[in-house]
Order: C-alpha cells, then sequence, then structure tokens
C-alpha cells in the first residue's frame, strides 16, 4: 500500500469529514432544543468542538480498519449520536422530523458551499490540486452523509422521519422493534449493495444534479 498516498488521502478528506460530522450532529442538538428539548444542549453537544463529537471506534478506527481491510474499496463510520429526549419536544410525533431531518440538511448545505468553493477557485486561477481535490471531497463525503442518513430505516435519520410520518400502530410499533437491530441491518444491506445501488447511488446522482442547478447562475456568470 503506498503510504504517501494515503496520508495525502487523510489530508484531503480530514477537513471535510471533521466539518461534516459536527455540523451534522449539532445541527441535531440545535433544532431539539429550538422545539423544546434541551437535554444535547445540558450534554454540551450542541456545539462545533468536533471532540465532542468524535467516536473513538466509529469515528477513527472503524473507518481506517476498513480502509486497510478492503484496500480503500469500502469506508464507513459514524460520530457519537447527539441525545435527544423526543418526549421533551412540543409536539414529539411533528418535532422528531424536523430534529431528524436538521442533520441531512445540514450537510446538502455544506456540499453546496463545497461547490461554491470549488466554482470559486477555478474562477481565482487556483490550479492547486490538493485544494481542489479538497473541495471536490467536500461536495462528495458530505453528499454521501446527507443520502445514507435519508435511509429509511431506524436508528438512521430517515428512520426517524419515516416513524414520524406514519400513523400511530402497527407500523410504527415495528420500527420500534426493529430499531435495536437497525445498525446491523443496515450494515447488512451495505455489504450486501442493496443500499449503495438502489439508494445511494440514485439520490446522490439527484443530489449532484441539484447542486449544479443551484449555483449555475453563478458558474455562468463567471465564465
Amino acid at each position: 500500500m503506498d503510504i504517501s498516498n494515503l496520508i495525502q488521502t487523510v489530508l484531503i478528506y480530514a477537513l471535510p469529514v471533521v466539518f461534516a460530522i459536527t455540523v451534522h450532529e449539532a445541527a441535531h442538538g440545535y433544532v431539539a432544543r429550538y422545539l423544546g428539548d434541551n437535554t444535547a444542549y445540558v450534554m454540551g453537544r450542541v456545539t462545533l468542538n468536533p471532540v465532542k463529537h468524535i467516536d473513538p471506534i466509529g469515528t477513527i478506527l472503524m473507518p481506517i480498519l476498513l480502509y486497510f481491510a478492503t484496500s480503500g474499496a469500502f469506508l464507513f463510520g459514524y460520530a457519537k449520536p447527539v441525545p435527544v429526549n423526543f418526549g421533551q419536544l412540543r409536539n414529539p410525533k411533528r418535532d422528531m422530523i424536523w430534529v431528524a431531518l436538521a442533520g441531512p440538511a445540514s450537510n446538502f448545505i455544506q456540499a453546496i458551499m463545497w461547490a461554491l468553493l470549488l466554482v470559486g477557485l477555478v474562477a481565482a486561477g487556483v490550479d492547486e490540486t490538493f485544494f481542489i481535490k479538497m473541495a471536490q471531497g467536500g461536495v462528495l463525503v458530505n453528499l454521501v452523509m446527507w443520502a445514507f442518513n435519508l435511509f429509511p430505516l431506524p436508528p438512521l435519520d430517515g428512520g426517524r422521519v419515516l416513524a414520524g410520518l406514519l400513523p400511530r400502530g402497527g407500523a410504527q410499533d415495528f420500527l420500534e422493534r426493529i430499531e435495536p437491530y437497525g445498525f446491523f441491518i443496515v450494515m447488512g444491506l451495505v455489504i450486501a449493495g442493496i443500499v449503495s445501488t438502489w439508494w445511494l447511488r440514485p439520490l446522490m446522482g439527484f443530489g449532484y444534479q441539484a447542486i449544479n442547478l443551484l449555483i449555475s447562475p453563478l458558474t455562468a456568470l463567471l465564465r
């Protein structure tokens, strides 16, 4: 394995990843506090300090082990989840949807910002490969987090959204029963390629198209 290439890849993606996970988790806590639950705020999790959101195993150890085990073909990681007491929300069933959507929404906004940075770098004539790849990596990382977390299975954010949208009864009870095993179910679907083929790729394709459309007036102006 090319160690120098690995170090360069880590340096390129380090800043986008740190921002992506930090803002994602802080957004959950901020919206929860706004809607009535102070749990994350009291625990110091409504912050942009990345140390508060990094999980030693999920954020550091697991991605490194998977990188070496699969030669970079498969990477997966997670941050320390922000605690939310849904019962404290003013309207738990409705507000849990907004709390869940806050994280992925923050990633989509960050993807747009990285795309704008990329356009700005190109327009300014900056041809330093490191910065260009970092901006491209910022778009990629955030679109992956946006799309993956919207997968409609708990404990992912999409599962929370689905639970909030479904009527009370059997469907919600089913989601609650499978939530303790949700992580392993999702991992199984990821390894089987189902999540990538039927969810990530289509949604990320849509995400790239949406961002290109949103920034197209700026790119046209800078030509």
